[in-house]
């Protein structure tokens, strides 16, 4: 880590809350730490060969963050797997098969509930109002609209709201390791848990996004209007992506800060303060990263693609 001042070039650290636990990634290496019920913390830190590294053509401006996208949702799901496996004290990991009939499950209800619904209600609305740009508008914030009821909803369980306090861990941590403060619970906690580069921010931007680039299909039939939605995701998430680097390289700026401002909001939705104990565990996790990065001779974080957090 380049101390508090230094021009040395910094790796960009992301990560996501689990199950009792948080993963933290870094461009070379990802980890997981997960309290289990006897009050320990596992730990174990995984390799990363990502294969934008070997193609340049995958790390092209728009074609990136389609990739990392889905490097994210695989990892994810991943983690996932081995928190639900340590938090519950369980025997056997979910299969390579499992991990992967989840995600496509996950994907396409996530598709059926925020893409294809939408789209199909507001083709009646299309019979009734000529103008395609209000209707994609409406549709837009309509999807919006849907996403924080959803947040909402799912924020009143307990577990959740736990889930939540370890995704204000995870971004506390980041914010203390990248302006070099030590990595202590006592002083990681007074960090905020709001950070530009949050994946909330990711979603919420794809959100908006979508409001744009879906008006340029104007109002086809039903079935075209489900299907342009689907086929445009790829384009719609390189463009948040875009928008989200940027954020994150031009802070000071006042038109990136308005730009970031909504997904700043949101997460004052989906984090939550956290406790010391899981503070404890984000910096566990974290800490499993930069030592496994210390062994590959990769600490020096000349890597520096950005990418959200989780």
């Amino acid at each position: 880590m380049a101390p508090r001042g230094s021009t040395a070039p910094q790796a960009r650290y992301g990560g996501q809350a689990l199950i009792d636990g948080v993963m933290m990634r870094g461009p070379d290496v990802w980890a997981v730490a997960v309290r289990r019920p006897d009050g320990a913390i596992h730990t174990e830190a995984h390799d990363l060969d990502p294969l934008s590294a070997r193609v340049r053509a995958l790390r092209l401006p728009f074609v990136r963050g389609v990739v990392a996208l889905g490097q994210s949702l695989s990892i994810g799901f991943r983690a996932l797997a081995i928190s639900a496996r340590v938090a519950g004290d369980g025997e056997e990991e979910a299969s390579s098969a499992q991990v992967a009939l989840s995600m496509a499950i996950a994907i396409a209800l996530f598709l059926a509930i925020f893409v294809a619904m939408p789209a199909a209600a507001f083709r009646w609305v299309a019979d009734h109002v000529h103008s395609s740009l209000v209707v994609n508008v409406l549709e837009g914030l309509f999807r919006v609209g849907l996403f924080l009821g959803y947040l909402g909803l799912i924020g009143r369980s307990a577990d959740v709201r736990r889930t939540f306090q370890y995704h204000g861990a995870e971004h506390q941590t980041i914010a203390a390791h990248e302006d070099g403060e030590p990595l202590e619970p006592a002083t990681v906690i007074r960090r905020s848990t709001l950070h530009v580069r949050c994946g909330t921010n990711f979603l919420l931007l794809v959100m908006l996004v979508t409001i744009v680039v879906f008006a340029a299909f104007g109002n086809p039939g039903l079935w075209w209007r489900i299907a342009s939605r689907v086929v445009a995701i790829p384009l719609v998430a390189g463009i948040a992506f875009e928008l989200l680097r940027l954020g994150a390289r031009r802070p000071d700026s006042a038109a990136v800060r308005a730009l970031m401002a909504p997904g700043l909001w949101l997460q004052r939705i989906t984090t939550r303060p956290p406790t010391p104990d899981q503070v404890e565990v984000a910096i566990a996790s974290l800490g499993a990263v930069l030592r496994r990065e210390a062994e590959r001779g990769a600490a020096d974080g000349l890597h520096a693609p950005g990418r959200p957090l989780d």
